[in-house]
Protein backbone atom coordinates (compact mmCIF):
# COMPACT_ATOMS: atom_id res chain seq x y z
CA UNK A 1 0.00 0.00 0.00
CA UNK A 2 1.16 3.41 -0.27
CA UNK A 3 1.01 6.54 2.05
CA UNK A 4 -0.83 8.60 -0.07
CA UNK A 5 -3.92 5.86 -0.25
CA UNK A 6 -4.21 6.02 3.74
CA UNK A 7 -3.92 10.04 3.76
CA UNK A 8 -6.78 9.91 0.90
CA UNK A 9 -9.15 7.42 2.80
CA UNK A 10 -8.65 9.19 5.85
CA UNK A 11 -9.48 12.80 4.20
CA UNK A 12 -12.35 11.20 2.80
CA UNK A 13 -13.81 9.30 5.44
CA UNK A 14 -13.32 6.08 3.57
CA UNK A 15 -13.13 3.33 6.29
CA UNK A 16 -15.02 1.51 8.63
CA UNK A 17 -16.43 4.16 11.36
CA UNK A 18 -18.01 1.45 13.32
CA UNK A 19 -16.31 0.21 16.81
CA UNK A 20 -13.10 1.81 16.12
CA UNK A 21 -10.52 2.12 19.15
CA UNK A 22 -6.79 2.74 19.57
CA UNK A 23 -3.91 0.25 19.64
CA UNK A 24 -4.18 0.60 23.13
CA UNK A 25 -7.95 -0.55 23.50
CA UNK A 26 -9.77 2.89 23.93
CA UNK A 27 -13.29 3.42 22.38
CA UNK A 28 -12.55 5.83 19.58
CA UNK A 29 -14.86 8.37 18.07
CA UNK A 30 -13.78 10.65 14.48
CA UNK A 31 -15.27 13.51 14.50
CA UNK A 32 -13.80 15.48 11.96
CA UNK A 33 -10.43 14.42 10.28
CA UNK A 34 -9.50 17.89 9.79
CA UNK A 35 -7.52 19.85 6.67
CA UNK A 36 -4.88 18.56 4.10
CA UNK A 37 -1.58 20.16 5.07
CA UNK A 38 0.77 19.76 1.42
CA UNK A 39 3.63 21.60 3.60
CA UNK A 40 5.77 20.67 5.82
CA UNK A 41 4.12 19.84 9.17
CA UNK A 42 1.54 17.17 10.29
CA UNK A 43 -0.71 15.58 7.63
CA UNK A 44 -3.96 17.05 8.99
CA UNK A 45 -4.84 20.33 10.34
CA UNK A 46 -7.72 21.07 12.87
CA UNK A 47 -8.93 17.73 13.23
CA UNK A 48 -11.36 16.50 16.05
CA UNK A 49 -11.52 12.69 17.55
CA UNK A 50 -13.44 11.86 20.76
CA UNK A 51 -11.29 9.18 22.70
CA UNK A 52 -13.66 7.32 25.42
CA UNK A 53 -15.03 10.42 27.18
CA UNK A 54 -12.11 13.30 25.93
CA UNK A 55 -13.04 15.54 22.78
CA UNK A 56 -9.57 15.99 21.11
CA UNK A 57 -8.94 19.37 19.09
CA UNK A 58 -5.76 19.26 17.15
CA UNK A 59 -3.38 17.57 14.25
CA UNK A 60 -3.03 13.61 12.75
CA UNK A 61 -0.54 12.80 11.08
CA UNK A 62 -0.50 9.64 9.06
CA UNK A 63 2.00 6.69 8.24
CA UNK A 64 2.08 3.13 7.06
CA UNK A 65 4.20 2.33 9.84
CA UNK A 66 4.52 3.97 13.52
CA UNK A 67 8.28 3.17 13.13
CA UNK A 68 7.91 5.87 10.62
CA UNK A 69 7.11 8.21 13.31
CA UNK A 70 10.82 7.98 14.27
CA UNK A 71 12.52 7.43 10.62
CA UNK A 72 11.34 10.72 9.95
CA UNK A 73 12.20 12.62 13.26
CA UNK A 74 8.96 13.76 14.22
CA UNK A 75 10.18 13.11 17.98
CA UNK A 76 12.33 15.89 17.60
CA UNK A 77 10.53 18.05 16.18
CA UNK A 78 8.05 20.77 17.68
CA UNK A 79 5.83 21.30 14.95
CA UNK A 80 4.56 17.67 16.09
CA UNK A 81 3.59 18.43 19.50
CA UNK A 82 -0.06 19.24 18.96
CA UNK A 83 -0.46 15.99 16.93
CA UNK A 84 -3.45 14.12 18.70
CA UNK A 85 -3.76 11.06 16.51
CA UNK A 86 -1.41 8.75 14.69
CA UNK A 87 -2.99 6.88 11.65
CA UNK A 88 -1.35 3.89 10.56
CA UNK A 89 -1.82 0.33 8.67
CA UNK A 90 0.55 -0.91 10.89
CA UNK A 91 1.51 -0.48 14.67
CA UNK A 92 5.34 -1.56 14.99
CA UNK A 93 6.13 1.42 17.46
CA UNK A 94 4.93 3.04 20.57
CA UNK A 95 5.78 6.64 19.40
CA UNK A 96 5.58 9.98 21.72
CA UNK A 97 5.59 13.78 20.66
CA UNK A 98 8.48 15.71 21.32
CA UNK A 99 7.71 16.44 24.94
CA UNK A 100 7.74 12.62 25.77
CA UNK A 101 3.96 11.67 25.58
CA UNK A 102 2.67 8.93 24.01
CA UNK A 103 0.35 9.51 21.08
CA UNK A 104 -2.92 7.86 20.27
CA UNK A 105 -2.88 5.43 17.33
CA UNK A 106 -5.31 4.24 14.98
CA UNK A 107 -5.12 1.25 12.80
CA UNK A 108 -6.97 2.02 10.05
CA UNK A 109 -9.68 -0.06 8.54
CA UNK A 110 -9.86 0.79 5.07
CA UNK A 111 -12.91 -0.15 2.97
CA UNK A 112 -12.73 -4.00 1.95
CA UNK A 113 -12.38 -2.65 -1.83
CA UNK A 114 -10.71 0.36 -1.90
CA UNK A 115 -6.88 -0.77 -1.87
CA UNK A 116 -7.87 -3.18 -4.73
CA UNK A 117 -9.36 -0.34 -6.58
CA UNK A 118 -6.79 1.95 -6.45
CA UNK A 119 -3.98 -0.92 -7.21
CA UNK A 120 -6.25 -1.52 -10.13
CA UNK A 121 -5.93 1.85 -11.66
CA UNK A 122 -2.20 1.81 -11.16
CA UNK A 123 -2.08 -1.28 -12.65
CA UNK A 124 -3.80 -0.45 -15.97
CA UNK A 125 -1.86 0.02 -19.18
CA UNK A 126 -3.85 2.27 -21.40
CA UNK A 127 -4.16 5.38 -22.30
CA UNK A 128 -5.49 6.32 -19.01
CA UNK A 129 -6.07 3.94 -16.12
CA UNK A 130 -9.83 4.93 -15.97
CA UNK A 131 -10.41 4.10 -19.53
CA UNK A 132 -12.62 1.70 -18.62
CA UNK A 133 -14.79 3.83 -16.17
CA UNK A 134 -14.47 7.73 -17.64
CA UNK A 135 -17.64 6.93 -20.15
CA UNK A 136 -20.15 6.62 -17.03
CA UNK A 137 -19.01 9.74 -15.41
CA UNK A 138 -21.80 12.15 -15.04
CA UNK A 139 -20.90 15.22 -17.75
CA UNK A 140 -20.98 17.70 -15.14
CA UNK A 141 -18.37 16.44 -13.22
CA UNK A 142 -16.32 16.25 -16.12
CA UNK A 143 -17.15 19.86 -17.38
CA UNK A 144 -16.69 20.96 -13.74
CA UNK A 145 -13.08 19.43 -13.81
CA UNK A 146 -12.09 20.84 -16.95
CA UNK A 147 -12.68 23.90 -15.98
CA UNK A 148 -10.78 23.87 -12.90
CA UNK A 149 -7.72 21.70 -15.17
CA UNK A 150 -7.82 24.84 -17.52
CA UNK A 151 -7.33 27.43 -14.47
CA UNK A 152 -4.49 25.04 -12.98
CA UNK A 153 -2.71 25.07 -16.69
CA UNK A 154 -3.24 28.66 -16.74
CA UNK A 155 -1.55 29.30 -13.66
CA UNK A 156 0.98 27.10 -14.10
CA UNK A 157 2.02 28.67 -16.93
CA UNK A 158 1.77 31.72 -14.94
CA UNK A 159 4.32 30.59 -12.66
CA UNK A 160 6.95 30.42 -15.72
CA UNK A 161 6.04 33.57 -16.94
CA UNK A 162 6.82 35.14 -13.38
CA UNK A 163 10.18 33.63 -13.65
CA UNK A 164 10.66 35.92 -16.96
CA UNK A 165 9.70 38.94 -15.25
CA UNK A 166 11.63 38.73 -12.68
CA UNK A 167 14.48 38.10 -15.07
CA UNK A 168 13.62 41.34 -17.24
CA UNK A 169 12.47 43.11 -13.89
CA UNK A 170 8.96 43.02 -14.42
CA UNK A 171 9.04 44.47 -18.28
CA UNK A 172 6.21 43.32 -19.59
CA UNK A 173 6.76 44.03 -23.08
CA UNK A 174 10.56 42.77 -23.19
CA UNK A 175 8.87 39.67 -21.34
CA UNK A 176 6.64 39.36 -23.63
CA UNK A 177 8.85 39.13 -26.22
CA UNK A 178 11.39 36.62 -24.46
CA UNK A 179 8.41 33.99 -24.25
CA UNK A 180 6.79 34.51 -27.93
CA UNK A 181 10.45 33.78 -29.19
CA UNK A 182 11.01 30.55 -27.21
CA UNK A 183 7.25 29.41 -28.51
CA UNK A 184 8.66 29.77 -31.79
CA UNK A 185 11.08 27.32 -31.42
CA UNK A 186 8.49 24.92 -30.13
CA UNK A 187 9.27 22.10 -28.42
CA UNK A 188 12.40 21.17 -29.84
CA UNK A 189 14.28 24.31 -30.04
CA UNK A 190 12.44 26.11 -27.64
CA UNK A 191 15.60 26.75 -25.07
CA UNK A 192 17.72 27.51 -27.67
CA UNK A 193 14.93 30.44 -29.18
CA UNK A 194 14.51 31.32 -25.61
CA UNK A 195 18.58 32.58 -25.20
CA UNK A 196 18.30 34.05 -28.82
CA UNK A 197 15.73 36.32 -27.20
CA UNK A 198 17.81 36.71 -23.50
CA UNK A 199 21.02 37.73 -25.74
CA UNK A 200 19.01 40.09 -27.98
CA UNK A 201 17.34 43.01 -26.16
CA UNK A 202 13.88 43.82 -27.70
CA UNK A 203 14.56 47.98 -27.39
CA UNK A 204 17.86 47.27 -29.95
CA UNK A 205 15.46 45.17 -32.52
CA UNK A 206 12.87 48.33 -31.62
CA UNK A 207 15.20 50.87 -33.38
CA UNK A 208 15.81 48.78 -36.73
CA UNK A 209 11.86 48.04 -36.79
CA UNK A 210 11.47 49.84 -40.56
CA UNK A 211 14.51 47.61 -41.98
CA UNK A 212 13.60 44.06 -42.21
CA UNK A 213 17.23 42.96 -43.58
CA UNK A 214 18.83 44.94 -40.35
CA UNK A 215 15.96 43.20 -38.21
CA UNK A 216 17.13 39.31 -39.88
CA UNK A 217 20.71 40.35 -39.65
CA UNK A 218 20.61 41.13 -35.84
CA UNK A 219 18.78 37.34 -35.05
CA UNK A 220 20.20 35.63 -37.34
CA UNK A 221 23.72 36.71 -36.19
CA UNK A 222 23.05 36.49 -32.84
CA UNK A 223 21.68 32.98 -33.71
CA UNK A 224 25.80 31.85 -34.26
CA UNK A 225 24.32 29.98 -37.31
CA UNK A 226 25.84 32.64 -39.87
CA UNK A 227 29.31 31.37 -37.45
CA UNK A 228 29.18 27.54 -38.94
CA UNK A 229 28.40 28.69 -42.37
CA UNK A 230 30.42 27.12 -45.22
CA UNK A 231 31.79 29.66 -47.63
CA UNK A 232 28.87 31.78 -49.39
CA UNK A 233 28.14 31.54 -53.09
CA UNK A 234 29.21 34.61 -55.15
CA UNK A 235 26.18 34.90 -56.72
CA UNK A 236 24.29 34.50 -53.30
CA UNK A 237 23.80 38.94 -52.95
CA UNK A 238 21.37 38.55 -49.91
CA UNK A 239 23.49 36.16 -48.14
CA UNK A 240 26.32 38.48 -48.54
CA UNK A 241 23.82 42.03 -47.14
CA UNK A 242 23.47 39.94 -44.40
CA UNK A 243 26.74 38.90 -43.07
CA UNK A 244 27.83 42.34 -43.68
CA UNK A 245 24.59 44.13 -41.82
CA UNK A 246 25.40 41.19 -38.84
CA UNK A 247 29.30 42.30 -38.64
CA UNK A 248 28.60 45.33 -38.41
CA UNK A 249 25.97 45.43 -35.66
CA UNK A 250 27.63 43.11 -33.60
CA UNK A 251 30.33 45.53 -33.44
CA UNK A 252 28.04 48.53 -32.94
CA UNK A 253 25.91 46.87 -29.72
CA UNK A 254 28.97 44.49 -28.94
CA UNK A 255 26.93 41.10 -29.23
CA UNK A 256 27.83 38.10 -28.19
CA UNK A 257 26.66 35.82 -30.31
CA UNK A 258 25.04 31.93 -29.84
CA UNK A 259 26.72 28.91 -30.27
CA UNK A 260 25.11 27.84 -33.91
CA UNK A 261 25.60 24.41 -33.52
CA UNK A 262 22.56 24.16 -30.14
CA UNK A 263 19.98 24.82 -33.22
CA UNK A 264 18.38 21.15 -33.71
CA UNK A 265 17.17 20.42 -37.52
CA UNK A 266 16.51 17.14 -36.90
CA UNK A 267 13.19 14.99 -37.00
CA UNK A 268 12.14 18.69 -38.19
CA UNK A 269 9.90 19.77 -41.27
CA UNK A 270 11.80 22.09 -43.65
CA UNK A 271 8.76 24.84 -42.71
CA UNK A 272 10.15 24.37 -38.84
CA UNK A 273 13.75 24.53 -38.96
CA UNK A 274 14.80 27.10 -37.10
CA UNK A 275 16.38 29.10 -40.01
CA UNK A 276 12.67 29.76 -41.57
CA UNK A 277 11.36 30.38 -37.92
CA UNK A 278 13.71 33.08 -37.66
CA UNK A 279 12.80 34.42 -40.76
CA UNK A 280 9.08 34.45 -39.58
CA UNK A 281 10.30 36.39 -36.11
CA UNK A 282 12.04 38.92 -38.35
CA UNK A 283 8.83 39.44 -40.34
CA UNK A 284 6.35 39.70 -37.25
CA UNK A 285 8.72 42.53 -35.22
CA UNK A 286 8.96 44.44 -38.81
CA UNK A 287 5.66 44.66 -39.07
CA UNK A 288 4.21 44.74 -35.68
CA UNK A 289 6.28 46.40 -32.90
CA UNK A 290 5.26 46.30 -29.14
CA UNK A 291 2.69 43.50 -29.72
CA UNK A 292 2.03 43.39 -26.04
CA UNK A 293 0.60 46.37 -25.93
CA UNK A 294 -1.72 46.08 -28.80
CA UNK A 295 -3.36 43.14 -26.72
CA UNK A 296 -3.91 45.12 -24.26
CA UNK A 297 -5.87 47.63 -26.16
CA UNK A 298 -7.98 44.66 -27.94
CA UNK A 299 -8.86 41.03 -27.28
CA UNK A 300 -10.66 40.62 -30.00
CA UNK A 301 -9.78 37.05 -31.53
CA UNK A 302 -9.88 38.25 -35.74
CA UNK A 303 -7.67 41.65 -34.56
CA UNK A 304 -5.32 39.21 -32.52
CA UNK A 305 -4.77 36.96 -35.25
CA UNK A 306 -4.45 39.87 -38.17
CA UNK A 307 -1.53 40.80 -35.86
CA UNK A 308 0.48 37.93 -36.82
CA UNK A 309 -0.31 37.59 -40.43
CA UNK A 310 3.55 38.00 -41.81
CA UNK A 311 5.55 36.88 -44.36
CA UNK A 312 9.19 36.36 -44.52
CA UNK A 313 11.46 38.27 -46.63
CA UNK A 314 11.89 36.97 -50.16
CA UNK A 315 14.79 35.27 -49.92
CA UNK A 316 12.71 32.79 -47.77
CA UNK A 317 10.05 32.54 -50.90
CA UNK A 318 12.85 30.22 -51.98
CA UNK A 319 14.84 28.49 -49.10
CA UNK A 320 14.18 26.48 -45.93
CA UNK A 321 18.44 27.12 -44.97
CA UNK A 322 21.12 29.34 -46.21
CA UNK A 323 22.61 29.09 -49.63
CA UNK A 324 20.42 25.72 -50.36
CA UNK A 325 17.73 26.86 -53.33
CA UNK A 326 14.02 24.96 -52.43
CA UNK A 327 11.46 25.24 -54.85
CA UNK A 328 8.97 28.32 -54.80
CA UNK A 329 6.37 28.50 -51.64
CA UNK A 330 5.12 31.40 -49.28
CA UNK A 331 5.82 30.75 -45.89
CA UNK A 332 3.67 32.56 -44.06
CA UNK A 333 3.17 31.89 -40.09
CA UNK A 334 0.18 29.39 -40.55
CA UNK A 335 -3.34 29.38 -38.89
CA UNK A 336 -2.06 26.30 -36.82
CA UNK A 337 1.12 28.62 -35.64
CA UNK A 338 -0.96 31.75 -34.82
CA UNK A 339 -3.38 29.23 -32.50
CA UNK A 340 -0.55 27.59 -31.02
CA UNK A 341 1.25 31.67 -30.35
CA UNK A 342 -1.91 32.88 -29.22
CA UNK A 343 -2.80 29.55 -26.49
CA UNK A 344 0.98 29.30 -25.31
CA UNK A 345 1.66 33.48 -25.08
CA UNK A 346 -0.89 35.60 -25.58
CA UNK A 347 -3.86 34.11 -23.40
CA UNK A 348 -1.38 33.36 -20.35
CA UNK A 349 -0.04 36.52 -20.53
CA UNK A 350 -3.03 38.31 -20.72
CA UNK A 351 -4.20 36.32 -18.25
CA UNK A 352 -1.35 37.03 -15.76
CA UNK A 353 -1.23 40.76 -16.41
CA UNK A 354 -5.08 41.08 -15.43
CA UNK A 355 -4.18 39.09 -12.36
CA UNK A 356 -1.15 41.80 -11.21
CA UNK A 357 -3.54 44.30 -12.01
CA UNK A 358 -6.58 43.42 -10.41
CA UNK A 359 -8.65 43.35 -13.76
CA UNK A 360 -10.78 40.05 -13.97
CA UNK A 361 -12.61 41.44 -17.21
CA UNK A 362 -9.14 40.81 -18.73
CA UNK A 363 -8.72 37.41 -17.15
CA UNK A 364 -12.34 36.49 -18.27
CA UNK A 365 -11.06 37.92 -22.14
CA UNK A 366 -8.12 35.59 -21.66
CA UNK A 367 -10.46 32.48 -21.12
CA UNK A 368 -13.30 33.41 -23.73
CA UNK A 369 -10.28 33.37 -26.11
CA UNK A 370 -9.59 29.88 -25.36
CA UNK A 371 -13.22 28.90 -26.34
CA UNK A 372 -12.58 30.98 -30.00
CA UNK A 373 -9.86 29.01 -30.73
CA UNK A 374 -9.90 25.27 -32.77
CA UNK A 375 -8.87 22.87 -30.72
CA UNK A 376 -5.10 21.41 -31.64
CA UNK A 377 -4.60 18.12 -33.12
CA UNK A 378 -2.29 15.64 -31.47
CA UNK A 379 -1.81 12.15 -30.05
CA UNK A 380 -3.15 13.16 -26.91
CA UNK A 381 -6.29 14.67 -27.85
CA UNK A 382 -6.67 11.23 -30.35
CA UNK A 383 -6.34 9.09 -27.19
CA UNK A 384 -9.34 11.43 -25.31
CA UNK A 385 -11.01 11.33 -28.93
CA UNK A 386 -10.84 7.77 -28.83
CA UNK A 387 -12.85 7.38 -25.19
CA UNK A 388 -15.60 9.69 -26.56
CA UNK A 389 -14.50 12.95 -24.64
CA UNK A 390 -15.48 15.95 -26.88
CA UNK A 391 -12.51 18.46 -27.63
CA UNK A 392 -14.32 21.12 -29.35
CA UNK A 393 -12.07 24.13 -28.63
CA UNK A 394 -8.44 24.98 -27.56
CA UNK A 395 -10.08 25.20 -23.89
CA UNK A 396 -11.20 21.40 -23.98
CA UNK A 397 -7.95 20.72 -25.36
CA UNK A 398 -5.55 22.66 -23.22
CA UNK A 399 -7.60 21.10 -19.88
CA UNK A 400 -7.49 17.46 -21.43
CA UNK A 401 -3.90 17.75 -21.98
CA UNK A 402 -3.25 18.90 -18.22
CA UNK A 403 -4.83 16.52 -16.91
CA UNK A 404 -3.47 13.31 -19.30
CA UNK A 405 0.15 15.03 -18.06
CA UNK A 406 -0.03 16.07 -14.78
CA UNK A 407 -2.47 13.21 -13.15
CA UNK A 408 -3.15 10.26 -15.59
CA UNK A 409 0.57 9.90 -16.72
CA UNK A 410 1.59 10.42 -13.38
CA UNK A 411 -0.66 8.07 -11.49
CA UNK A 412 -2.20 10.61 -9.33
CA UNK A 413 -5.49 9.23 -9.46
CA UNK A 414 -6.10 10.13 -5.52
CA UNK A 415 -5.87 13.88 -7.00
CA UNK A 416 -8.35 13.57 -9.84
CA UNK A 417 -11.93 14.03 -9.25
CA UNK A 418 -12.66 11.23 -11.94
CA UNK A 419 -10.08 8.80 -9.87
CA UNK A 420 -12.12 10.06 -6.84
CA UNK A 421 -15.59 9.33 -8.65
CA UNK A 422 -14.32 5.55 -9.54
CA UNK A 423 -12.37 4.94 -6.43
CA UNK A 424 -15.86 6.01 -4.30
CA UNK A 425 -18.06 4.09 -6.46
CA UNK A 426 -20.08 7.71 -6.11
CA UNK A 427 -23.19 7.13 -7.38
CA UNK A 428 -24.00 11.13 -7.83
CA UNK A 429 -21.29 11.20 -10.42
CA UNK A 430 -21.71 8.03 -12.00
CA UNK A 431 -24.32 7.32 -15.37
CA UNK A 432 -25.49 4.00 -15.78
Amino acid sequence: MKEALLQYAWQHKLFYHNDLCTTNGCPLEVIDTGRLNSDAGPDFFNAKVKIEDTLWAGNVEVHLRSSDWFRHHHDQDNRYQSVILHVVTDCDAVIKRPDGEEIPQLILPLFIDLEEKYALLLQQKPFVACSHMIDKVHPVLLHGWLNALMIERLEQKSSQIEDILQYTGYDWEESFYILLTRNFGLHLNGDSFEQLAKSLPHNILGKHKNNLLQIEALLFGQSGLLDILPEIPGDDAYMKDLQRESLFLRKKYALKPLDGHLWNMLRLRPVNFPTVRIAQLAALIHQSSKLFSKLLENQKINYISSLFCCEPSNYWQTHYSFCHTSRASKKPLGDKTISLLIINTVIPFLFLYGKHKDNLCLQENALELLEKIPAERNHILDGWKALNIKVVSSFDSQALIQLKMNYCDLKKCLQCRIGHVVLTNDRNYLQE
